[in-house]
């Protein structure tokens, strides 16, 4: 049986990002197996936060080889993420990796695949997973018509997505990062 079930959300604006993932990790089509699943994290001097949607092990093995080049290029987002890319794509062992990550620091928010993605939204919100088409177009509304915090605009929107998809829950983990 397959395990699957995550929704993560990163939103940014002029205040920050916030990035928020749920707890629920579902095996098969039927029998959630943990709720509280902690897919969001903290990295390189907590100035950056990463969420990751797919098979736990290897979206571990994702987060071990961003974190390095985070570290190898002194927290510069961008080139860290192209560089994991371009490894994940090339990589005959990385290429059979199946996650995908959202990646985001005080001013950006990137999306990355194993087939070489590296996506910065116009908008500033992206979302992956099983719910985040849901989660994507809650905090889209809420973007164009409220001011709310992206922490409160995540927080929502995740909770919109648990209502819509069984593979989301709203135990939420969310990170943020206030712009200076």
């Amino acid at each position: 049986m397959e395990l699957r079930g995550t929704t993560i959300l990163a939103v940014r604006t002029e205040a920050g990002v916030a990035v928020a993932g749920d707890g629920q990790v579902t095996l098969g089509q039927a029998i959630a197996v943990k709720h509280t699943a902690r897919k969001v994290r903290r990295m390189y001097k907590d100035k950056v936060v990463i969420g990751f949607a797919g098979a736990t092990a290897d979206a571990f093995t994702l987060f071990e080889r961003f974190e390095a080049k985070l570290e190898e290029f002194g927290g510069n987002l961008v080139r860290a993420s192209v560089e994991l890319a371009k490894d994940w794509r090339k990589d005959k062992y990385l290429r059979r990796l199946e996650a995908m990550m959202i990646v985001a620091d005080a001013g950006n928010v990137l999306m990355l695949s194993g087939t070489g993605d590296v996506i910065e939204p116009d908008d500033g919100a992206a979302a992956i997973g099983s719910g985040g088409p849901y989660a994507l177009a809650a905090a889209r509304a809420l973007l164009r018509n409220t001011a709310l915090s992206p922490r409160e605009i995540v927080e929502k929107s995740m909770g919109i997505a648990a209502e819509m998809c069984v593979y989301t829950n709203d135990r939420l983990v969310v990170e943020t990062i206030e712009r200076v």
